[in-house]
């Protein structure tokens, strides 16, 4: 860390287009496929890395929110891929339905959370990892049991966030994996700050981005990064059912054994939608400097912002963005997942 004041970089208003981008290329898999076959499917060409104790950390999502991960998928997935795996979570920053462990055990039962373990890696303390590079923080702190895991599965609802602009991989783990006292609240607020969300704009995506760094340094190369494009709200998983209705059309699912190539393609495929059916995200995106994000993680060493995908539906054909969107008509149109009331208390 630099002995001078951090600064924060800037233009994460400023979308840089794949064809601008230089350094070497990452493989992202993509399917159209959005069901427990396409999440099974794409799980299996990354899941190699993933040995010993595993730990699943994806958004469980506060009380009935309507646009979290559909919990069959989960469930499946993890029956037949993965049978001992572990749901990590931690608690909330903020004062909602997850905010203390008793809270938050209540909330994974009524959304449906009970198939499997979950561990609220926070639940009996913290431990700190390094944060190697960084210029905000030194280490991070994280749930105490999160390093007794061998391998880790992001399994990540890609959608817009409050503060963000959008959370894929990068938010799943770089506030999900912080514990909600020490570590989201380091990110969050300035040292001294009355105001527990007064850290805004890029210098939140760099201490965003370096809390994950510290987690995926810590599993490499035992880690790997799947983005489900469904129900991308405008708002966060946090929002719970009050969160923004839904404008964006869904995509599909991505898959990669790099975080800023997977990042990097969803926000690829939002910008390249046909008919500007992406402009709420966009808008989202742009107005919180959330491409912050991306440009971070390539000078943190993350990972590589260009790519190759990877259409796993059509003989693994080598596809672009504009490829994989061109036939998305603008507009959301509902699954069966949300289609009725109370879905997460059925199945």
């Amino acid at each position: 860390m630099s002995v001078n004041p951090p600064v924060p970089g800037k233009d994460g208003d400023k979308y840089i287009p794949f064809a601008d981008r230089t350094g070497e290329s990452s493989v992202v898999f993509f399917t159209r496929d959005l069901s427990e076959e396409g999440m099974k499917k794409i799980y299996d060409r990354v899941a190699s890395v993933l040995t010993g104790k595993v730990a699943v950390k994806l958004h469980t999502g506060e009380a009935e929110g309507p646009n979290f991960l559909p919990r069959p998928w989960v469930k499946e997935l993890l029956r037949e891929r993965l049978p001992e795996a572990v749901i990590v979570e931690t608690n909330t920053y903020y004062e909602g339905s997850r905010y203390t462990t008793a809270a938050h055990r209540k909330t994974l039962e009524i959304n449906g959370w009970n198939f499997c373990p979950v561990d609220i890696t926070d639940e009996k303390g913290v431990t700190a990892l390094p944060v190697k590079g960084g210029k905000w923080f030194e280490e991070m702190h994280v749930g105490k049991s999160l390093p007794t895991y061998d391998s880790l599965l992001v399994l990540t609802h890609f959608k817009g966030h409050v503060m963000g602009g959008f959370g894929g991989s990068n938010k799943n783990i770089g506030i999900g994996c912080a514990d909600g006292r020490i570590g989201k609240k380091e990110i969050h607020a300035a040292e001294g700050s009355d105001d527990m969300w007064s850290i805004a704009q890029e210098e939140l995506m760099e201490r965003m981005t370096e809390s994950t760094k510290a987690t995926v340094d810590f599993f490499a190369p035992r880690v790997c990064f799947i983005n489900t494009m469904r129900n991308m709200s405008v708002d966060c998983d946090c929002a719970g059912a009050e969160a923004t209705p839904v404008e964006t059309p869904d995509v599909g699912i991505l898959a990669s054994l790099d975080i800023l190539a997977v990042d990097s393609a969803c926000v690829d495929l939002i910008y390249a939608l046909p008919e500007n059916g992406g402009k709420a995200l966009v808008k989202r995106i742009e107005s919180r400097h959330g491409l912050r994000q991306l440009s971070y993680m390539k000078e943190l060493g993350m990972g590589n912002d260009r790519y190759t995908l990877i259409d796993i539906d059509n003989g693994d054909a080598v596809i672009t963005a504009a490829e994989a969107v061109k036939d998305i008509k603008p507009g959301w149109v509902p699954d069966k997942y949300n289609t009725f009331p109370g879905r997460n208390k059925l199945n």
